[in-house]
C-alpha cells in the first residue's frame, strides 16, 4: 500500500499567501470607502461654496447696479427757521427697482441726528397744493418722513409699496422742527438716504447766513 504524503509546510505557506491576499483585499476596499466619503465630502464643499458664490456675487451686483440719488433738496421757511425739507429722489442709470418702504434716512444739523424710516400715512401720489402744502407736515413726526409722487409713468409707486424705477421721481418730506426744531441760518446739515441695498443718496448742503424767500433751495 502507497501512503499520499502530505506537505504541511506547503499548505502553511499557501494558507498564508491566502491569508495576505484577503488582507489585501480588505485594505483596499477600506481605501475606496475612505476614498469615496472624502470625494462626497468635497463635493458637498464645493457645492456649498458654488452657492455662496453665486448669492455673493448677486448681492455684488444688485450693489454695483443699483441705487438712489438726490436730485436736490429744497426748504421751507416759515419766517423763523427751515421747517420743513423736500428730498427730491430718484434711482441711479441702470439700476433695479427700489422699494422706499425699506429704505431710511440718516440726517444730521451738526448737533443732533435722527433716522427716519417711512410713513405710509403720510403719502399723496400727486402734487395738489404745491410741495409744501400737499401733505400736511404737522403729521410727519422726528422719526418719519412722508412721500410725494411727481413722475410714475407706469404707476409702480403706492402708499403701501412706493417703488420706484427708472423716470420715476419722488420727494420725500421731512419735519425738521420735530427732528431738530428747524434749521436755522449758517448750519450744516449732512444725511443719506439708504435703501434696501445700492447705492445711498447724498444729503450736504450748509443753510445760506440769510432767508430771503419761502422757498429755498439748499442742495443743487
Amino acid at each position: 500500500m502507497n501512503r499520499v504524503k502530505i506537505s504541511l509546510r506547503g499548505l502553511s505557506k499557501k494558507n498564508n499567501i491566502a491569508a495576505i491576499g484577503i488582507g489585501s483585499l480588505i485594505v483596499f476596499i477600506a481605501m475606496l470607502m475612505v476614498a469615496g466619503v472624502a470625494a462626497s465630502v468635497i463635493i458637498q464643499t464645493m457645492t456649498g461654496l458654488q452657492e455662496q458664490a453665486l448669492k455673493t456675487a448677486d448681492e455684488v451686483i444688485k450693489d454695483i447696479s443699483s441705487g438712489v440719488k438726490v436730485t436736490h433738496v429744497s426748504g421751507f421757511y416759515d419766517g423763523s427757521k427751515i421747517e420743513q425739507l423736500a428730498i427730491y429722489v430718484s434711482v441711479t442709470t441702470g439700476s433695479n427697482p427700489v422699494d422706499l418702504s425699506y429704505a431710511y434716512i440718516s440726517l444730521s444739523d451738526s448737533s443732533t441726528q435722527t433716522i427716519l424710516t417711512y410713513d405710509s400715512t403720510c403719502y399723496s401720489g400727486s402734487v395738489s397744493d404745491g410741495i409744501f402744502g400737499t401733505v400736511n407736515s404737522s403729521n410727519i413726526s422726528n422719526e418719519e418722513f412722508g412721500l410725494m409722487v411727481i413722475r410714475d409713468i407706469d404707476n409702480s409707486i403706492s402708499s403701501t409699496t412706493p417703488t420706484i424705477n427708472r423716470e420715476d421721481l419722488v420727494v420725500l418730506l421731512v419735519n425738521t422742527t420735530a427732528c431738530f426744531s428747524g434749521i436755522d441760518t449758517s448750519t450744516t446739515v449732512s444725511g443719506r438716504i439708504i435703501p434696501e441695498y445700492g447705492m445711498r443718496g447724498l444729503i450736504a448742503f450748509n443753510t445760506p447766513p440769510a432767508f430771503s424767500d419761502t422757498i429755498i433751495e439748499l442742495q443743487p
